[in-house]
């Protein structure tokens, strides 16, 4: 998908089933909102049992992301990514599947994980030292320190914070017959 690219709403009907062949439905939806480099698709890949769906995965799939270097957008298209991907949060939630990922504009998340900044920093260089995944890197700091601040926000919403993806899903899974 490029930018240009008009959209349109379709029956998801077949990619939806598909995503319930691989991960797991739950009586309520999830959405944990965390900004780059907090360890999410590190939990992801790591879930013993394919409960939580990465974001990463999820919105490029689904064509509510463009697909390209989040850091080199501009604010504009930021806008429109995070939108369109709250359609799409929005929607497998109440499929009953529980999403990580750092995309949101308005849709109200469960939880917000926001680790302490020099946890933070480490797991973003640590990420930069190996096989790099993508994400936020040490030259993005700044912006990861604004998108930190929009995210906590949330927090005087009523919304739970945590220090990491790990006891924002306990917390939440713990509320839910799993």
């Amino acid at each position: 998908m490029n930018a240009t690219s008009p959209v349109i709403f379709a029956d998801g009907t077949e990619f939806y089933t598909a995503l319930a062949s691989i991960y797991k439905t739950h009586p309520r939806g999830l959405f944990i909102l965390a900004p780059s480099g907090t360890g999410k698709t590190y939990f992801v890949t790591a879930q013993r049992e394919k409960h939580w769906i990465d974001g990463d995965y999820l919105w490029p799939a689904t064509n509510a992301d463009l697909n390209t270097d989040e850091w080199n957008n501009d604010q504009e298209s930021v806008e429109e990514i995070n939108r369109r991907s709250d359609v799409i949060t929005a929607q497998v939630k109440k499929l009953g599947f529980w999403v990580v990922g750092s995309s949101n504009d308005s849709l109200k998340p469960d939880a917000i994980v926001i680790p302490p900044w020099r946890t933070h920093r480490e797991y973003i260089r640590k990420r930069e030292g190996k096989e790099y995944d993508g994400g936020a890197k040490s030259e993005d700091f700044k912006a990861v320190l604004a998108h930190r601040k929009i995210i906590k926000k949330w927090q005087k919403k009523g919304v739970p914070c945590f220090n990491s993806i790990e006891e924002a899903a306990d917390f939440l899974a713990r509320g839910i017959k799993v």
